[in-house]
């Protein structure tokens, strides 16, 4: 069994350089990738902008410059902490504020550049490495290098560098998970060992501070605290014992905790089912297929589209390594290790898809709410090659051998074309914007008009950032058109709603050509009728 304990001296060895490759991949070119509409609205809720506010000096059909935008994105001195509260609050109260309070924090000292603000979740990322240690180290006992493996796992997945190069809170809910789940099962294993009440009350508060940390990360952690109560349920004797009873005093301040912006999400209910209905349709079996593609990135991902038919055979082999890798921890004797991470897996997931199925095919569910289960899919991966690079006959330790060998060099690769492109798909609705604005760039005295349909608000402020000084922006909202200066040379429609570019053709007499298209956004180009 000694084998079955300790990592041999070339996985170590390899474990290390993993993660130093990860850590590098992290901070390189952070600066490359478009700047896309979600980020956008961290940005301005960190300069506690409401869109009201900043809609009704945009959206008036004067022309501005790219400048006019960055103003907005700007720390105010008259907004402070109190205001990005507030945005949150009113606008988007499905966003708890402690990223962005840690953001606004952050940009005080190092600046609201792009850099500085994705660098910050690169820092956040680098919790994520002693955090799964931690949970595997409680997960399992031997081998001990199950926590090194998910430690290089994670390192070199293309899905984590995606989100620790985000300026977005899901790289530090993905901390809050990992710690609440390594702090719950520490609380329970102690719970069999002598322990004094000082020392037992530390250990549930360590739970306690974290699951409330996770509550105001990510409204979604709710599933995960009902992940962790099924285990709790299932795992002991839970309405006869003083387990139970921690148990429950625990979550409950926790959640006690999060009253406060529990009763803002209740009082803006509508506010955060409109913003819900922000979506793409999808057929049930298509919106599947999507989630299903997802196991497939957290390991290799060469941001191949969904037309791409290898995409669907490197999501077969995955998910069948995926399925054996679970069935593989149950027949181990490890049916409450395999208990937790199915829990990990399926709990934050179904709630949210079987509605979806049973009433109707909607995107609106975003791929980054399968976070939790990248993560237990990864734990379990972590453990079937700790057991079986030790396992067998030599043939057999060979093979899986190979099989690390290639999954760490699909990580790094995917990785290193990650790092070069200057858009990839979790950018969605600002996916395009690097191409549109090439065609823009390429022309010169352009004017680039628009509206306030349907997503165009936070890509507008995206495409500021790529497009030259000397192109300017006209912007109008709800029915009204432009009056359009003679002085501009080239005249371009983003994604104008059909009574923008209707009436524009209409009032005008000119013709519309489109130059650009994508599932989310459009480019026309405006050419005058001879």
């Amino acid at each position: 069994m000694r084998r079955l304990v300790l990592a041999p001296r070339w996985l170590q060895i390899l474990i290390v350089v993993v993660l130093a490759v990860g850590i590098f991949f992290r901070f390189v070119n952070l600066n490359s990738k478009v700047y896309s509409h979600h980020e956008i609205y961290t940005s301005l809720r960190i300069a506690g902008y409401t869109n009201l506010q900043v809609k009704q000096q945009i959206f008036n059909g004067q022309v501005i410059s790219k400048d006019t935008f960055a103003k907005f994105l700007d720390l105010n001195p008259q907004k402070g902490i109190n205001d990005t509260i507030k945005s949150l609050a009113v606008e988007a109260p499905q966003y708890p504020p402690m990223y962005y309070l840690i953001a606004r924090f952050w940009v005080q000292i190092f600046g609201n550049s792009v850099t500085a603000i994705r660098s910050l979740s690169a820092m956040i990322s680098l919790l994520v490495f002693p955090s799964i240690y931690w949970l595997c180290r409680e997960l399992f006992k031997v081998p001990l290098s199950v926590p090194g493996i998910a430690i290089a796992l994670v390192a070199i997945s293309p899905i984590h560098l995606i989100y620790a190069q985000e300026g977005q809170a899901y790289i530090l809910w993905i901390v809050t998970i990992l710690i609440s789940s390594a702090a719950l099962l520490r609380a329970l294993r102690l719970e069999s060992a002598r322990q004094t009440e000082e020392a037992r009350i530390y250990n549930w508060g360590i739970y306690t501070v974290s699951l409330a940390f996770s509550f105001y990360t990510f409204l979604l952690s709710g599933f995960i605290a009902v992940a962790h109560g099924i285990y709790v349920i299932a795992t002991t004797k839970f309405f006869r014992n003083q387990i139970a009873r921690a148990y429950l005093l625990s979550s409950g301040i926790a959640f006690l905790a999060f009253t406060p912006w529990f009763i803002v999400v209740l009082a803006n209910i509508f506010q955060f089912s409109s913003y819900s209905q922000i979506s793409h349709s999808l057929s049930p079996i298509n919106l599947i297929a999507s989630w299903l593609v997802q196991i497939s990135r957290i390991f290799f991902d060469l941001n191949y589209s969904s037309d791409n038919l290898f995409i669907y055979l490197f999501t077969f082999i995955f998910l069948v390594i995926t399925g054996y890798a679970i069935y593989f921890i149950w027949c181990s004797n490890h049916e409450k290790t395999s208990l937790f991470i199915i829990s990990l897996i399926a709990v934050p997931v179904v709630p949210l898809l079987l509605p979806t199925l049973i009433f109707g095919g909607a995107s609106s569910i975003q791929r980054s709410y399968l976070i939790p289960s990248y993560l237990g899919i990864q734990i379990a991966f972590a453990y079937l090659f700790a057991v079986q690079l030790y396992n067998g006959r030599f043939s057999r330790r060979q093979i899986w051998q190979m099989i690390l060998a290639l999954l760490i060099s699909a990580g790094i690769i995917s990785c290193a074309v990650n790092l070069q492109a200057e858009t990839w798909w979790s950018k969605f609705v600002s996916y395009g914007n690097p191409q549109v604005a090439k065609i823009i760039n390429q022309t010169s005295r352009s004017l680039l008009i628009s509206d306030d349909f349907e997503n165009n608000y936070g890509n507008l402020f995206s495409l500021s950032y790529l497009v030259e000084p000397q192109v300017r922006f006209q912007l109008v909202k709800d029915k009204n058109l432009p009056k359009i200066p003679q002085s501009f040379r080239n005249v371009f429609l983003f994604n104008p709603s059909p009574t923008l570019r209707k009436g524009i053709e209409k009032k005008y007499k000119f013709k519309t050509q489109i130059v650009y298209k994508d599932k989310y956004s459009s480019l026309w180009k405006v050419v005058k009728l001879t």
